[in-house]
């Protein structure tokens, strides 16, 4: 197994550059597991010019409440000496009641005009979103934390763009390569069983967690295309009702596994009504699960061209949360376009040219008529080349 070169993500700046600032909300880390952001933080602290705090709730037995008290007094000891200080507290999620604890310690500070800085972050994001959500409203501010892009796979791996395409970019999982079986095997065991077995069904009360799983898979399975909860239903057995189905895809954007874009109309009520557009957030999900081989999977221009078209739509997802962007698809008959990028006034329409079929610009003309917008088409001669549009930043896309 090779080891890594140590690597810096650019969303560490942002981090820095928050905590630069006068404190004014709890800075929460959040996004996927095993991307680096524990790592992440440990960076920045190593190179932190004044007093910082890490603990870490990560013990062999779960930590009382008095464990965050006792932590957030150390830090507020180098408060009072440097007028200055950073608590990061780590696996938070893992101390009982965290949320009413940090709101009423934070809330003490800010009476007390105490200006502590406090990142929290932890390995299940579905747990910090739940305690936000009961105790911490208007205390807090998202740093959203995304699965890896091209560029970063590029510079740390060594990573070409078919590498990329394939192997989808967990930082953890790529010292097991050239091993694809043994790649594959961290995936699912390392990854996606604890994101579903941990983060979701320890948390939330699933009565079918069977399903669960199988919708899972079935989102993997179908990534890039549009299907309908009737027609999964079929498919499945013990479904159950297309109301459920919608609840555990839910809980899967949640955990950062997938989502499930819905159709551009133009009108939030029949936005609301359309069939899904499945969409893994990192190929990763979708190669070892259907246990693929590289080299196979590349001669395969329909398999390849499903990784394409998700790889740009998990592209697009992650810089879209952040800017206030939202996705969609669109489709009207026998005319589609893959994905719809809505800021207030403003659309792109994006297609992509993956090989899986013929690409003419009626879908985007028969859009644009509609609906005034930028048209993009990424790939093929007159496109913009795919590893170009996987270095984009979102705002590009306008």
């Amino acid at each position: 197994m090779t080891q890594l070169p140590l690597f810096k993500r650019d969303i560490t700046l942002t981090i820095r550059q928050r905590l630069l600032e006068k404190p004014k909300s709890i800075q929460v880390i959040l996004g996927p597991r095993q991307v680096g952001k524990t790592t992440a933080i440990q960076q920045l602290l190593a190179e932190w010019e004044s007093s910082h705090h890490y603990a870490a709730a990560d013990l062999p037995a779960p930590p009382e409440s008095s464990w965050i008290i006792e932590q957030w007094g150390i830090a507020r000891d180098f408060f009072e000496k440097k007028r200055r200080a950073v608590l990061v507290l780590d696996e938070v999620q893992k101390v009982y009641r965290w949320s009413e604890v940090v709101k009423k310690l934070w809330d003490e500070d800010r009476a007390a005009g105490r200006d502590l800085h406090v990142v929290i972050l932890g390995s299940s994001s579905l747990a910090i979103q739940k305690g936000l959500t009961e105790s911490l409203a208007g205390r807090f501010e998202l740093i959203r934390f995304p699965h890896w892009q091209f560029a970063e796979c590029e510079n740390c791996f060594g990573w070409n763009l078919d590498q990329y395409l394939f192997f989808g970019g967990y930082p953890g999982a790529a010292p097991y390569l050239p091993d694809e079986n043994r790649w594959a095997g961290y995936v699912k065991d390392s990854l996606i069983e604890s994101a579903i077995s941990k983060d979701i069904l320890l948390l939330h009360p699933v009565e079918k967690p069977v399903l669960l799983r199988k919708l899972f898979m079935l989102a993997c399975e179908y990534g890039g295309q549009i299907l309908s909860y009737n027609k999964m239903l079929g498919q499945l057995t013990d479904a159950g009702n297309t109301v459920t189905l919608a609840a555990y895809k839910r809980l899967l954007e949640a955990a950062f596994l997938i989502a499930g874009l819905e159709k551009f109309s133009g009108s939030q009520i029949k936005t609301k009504s359309s069939s899904p557009k499945w969409l893994p957030l990192n190929n990763a999900l979708m190669t070892s699960l259907r246990g693929l081989l590289f080299e196979r999977t590349r001669q395969d221009s329909q398999g390849w061209g499903r990784l394409v078209e998700c790889a740009v739509g998990a592209h697009l997802f992650a810089g879209a949360a952040d800017k206030g962007i939202e996705l969609f698809y669109w489709r009207e008959g026998n005319y589609e376009v893959d994905y719809i990028l809505r800021k207030g006034r403003d659309i792109a329409a994006v297609e992509v040219k993956s090989g899986l079929r013929e690409i003419h610009a009626s879908g985007l003309e028969s859009f644009a008529r509609r609906y005034p917008c930028r048209k993009i088409l990424i790939g093929g001669a007159e496109g913009i080349p795919l590893g170009e549009a996987l270095k984009m930043k979102i705002e590009e896309f306008f």
